[in-house]
């Protein structure tokens, strides 16, 4: 029988870290790699298998809810490579028959036989990084596929998956709030239940930080990314794609399960180079970091059995930052009385009535603490001012 789980509850997840890409986007501080010669994909599985054990004899017993291939690119794994790691979970712990199965892939030319392939595997979901949907756009983000392979490959993968997803960037350079919404409404068009739509922001150590540096990359001034954010709450409200997350919408009960652990807080392993984890002990909730070279992770796993190179248990104070930090960021938000549980203390009660009284957070009839429209674009003050 498939395992039903009750309203907030997280689940447990597995994330694989895969982390080669074909070209390093300018604007991406992911753990990324390119490669100009062949991966050894065999020996990059028994490294898997080498770690999911390693995690497994840590939390034994789970009852894995969702798995999700993230990268670099994980559609440059060979079908065979992602049978045989979702074997390894499935021996090292037991796959709810319903679980999620996600695979990020981007769509260059994608090939029909190659998600056939996935889908033999056991991938039930696909997220696209699409991120613009011209090719003006689409070349001044670096990346490598058209607008047109884009829309094939979401057509591809339609015919494929019962469930996928893509992703955009907005606040583009030059981008106005009517060209947003025009090109917004087309993706929601061809976006049966999901999108993923984020601001792009200067992160350290990118082409796009060098640039903007030089003064040779313009980005939106605060009214006018204002004024996209507003354009995309508006639209995907309207088409019934409303905001679960400050950043991913969804139709109702079409949200990505697996994130949903991460943003309640759930507990997940976090395996392959600068994967990280957090996870439920004897010794307490432990969070993780792996080793983010890929060779050098390659080599640790080989000699000492896990690609790890720091485990931490978190203090009762950092687990309520942290549950802070990731349930505000959802239109659900947080209990409590889950709060007080993790830190051994109360939300302070004027903290949480000036922000109400400010229209930041409100409180839901079931007594959780949400984060109002209001709110969501200053997030990170919001959250700064309850955990305080």
């Amino acid at each position: 029988m498939a395992t039903r789980h009750t309203s907030f509850e997280p689940g447990f997840g597995v994330y694989v870290h895969w982390p080669f890409c074909l070209s390093k986007c300018p604007y991406c501080d992911f753990n990324s790699h390119v490669r100009h010669k062949p991966v050894d994909e065999a020996r990059f599985v028994d490294a898997f298998k080498a770690e999911i054990a390693h995690r497994a004899a840590l939390s034994p017993g789970r009852s894995v809810s969702s798995i999700f291939f993230g990268g670099g690119t994980p559609s440059l794994m060979k079908p065979q490579t992602v049978a045989a790691i979702l074997d390894a979970i499935g021996g090292a712990w037991s796959i709810e028959r319903d679980a999620e199965i996600t695979l990020e892939a981007n769509p260059t030319s994608v090939e029909a036989e190659r998600f056939r392939g996935y889908r033999a595997a056991g991938v039930n979901r696909v997220s696209l990084g699409v991120q613009a949907m011209n090719d003006t756009d689409l070349k001044a983000l670096g990346r490598l596929h058209t607008a047109d392979e884009a829309m094939g490959a979401v057509a591809v993968a339609a015919s494929i998956f019962e469930r996928f997803s893509f992703d955009l960037i907005y606040a583009r350079p030059g981008q106005s709030p009517a060209a947003w919404k025009a090109e917004l409404l087309e993706a929601i068009a061809r976006a049966a239940e999901h999108l993923s739509l984020y601001q792009l922001t200067i992160e350290p150590d990118t082409m796009f930080e060098r640039l903007y540096k030089a003064g040779r990359l313009a980005m939106p001034d605060p009214d006018l990314s204002r004024a996209l954010w507003d354009v995309t709450q508006e639209v995907t409200i309207a088409a019934g794609l409303p905001s679960y997350e400050i950043s991913n919408h969804a139709r109702p009960g079409a949200e990505s399960r697996h994130n949903l652990v991460y943003w309640r807080y759930g507990e997940y392993a976090g395996v392959g180079p600068g994967g990280h984890g957090r996870l439920i002990t004897p010794q307490g909730r432990i969070a993780q970091i792996t080793e983010k070279h890929p060779e050098t992770w390659l080599t640790l796993v080989e000699t000492q059995g896990n690609g790890v190179i720091e485990t931490e248990t978190l203090s009762p104070e950092a687990q309520g930052d942290e549950f802070l930090l990731m349930g505000l960021r959802l239109g659900e938000g947080i209990d409590p009385d889950r709060f007080e549980a993790l830190s051994g203390r109360k939300l302070a009660h004027a903290r949480v009535a000036s922000l109400i009284a400010d229209g930041m957070i409100m409180l839901t009839p079931e007594g959780r603490i949400r984060v109002t429209q209001e709110g969501f674009p200053v997030l990170d003050a919001v959250v700064a001012d309850l955990a305080a």
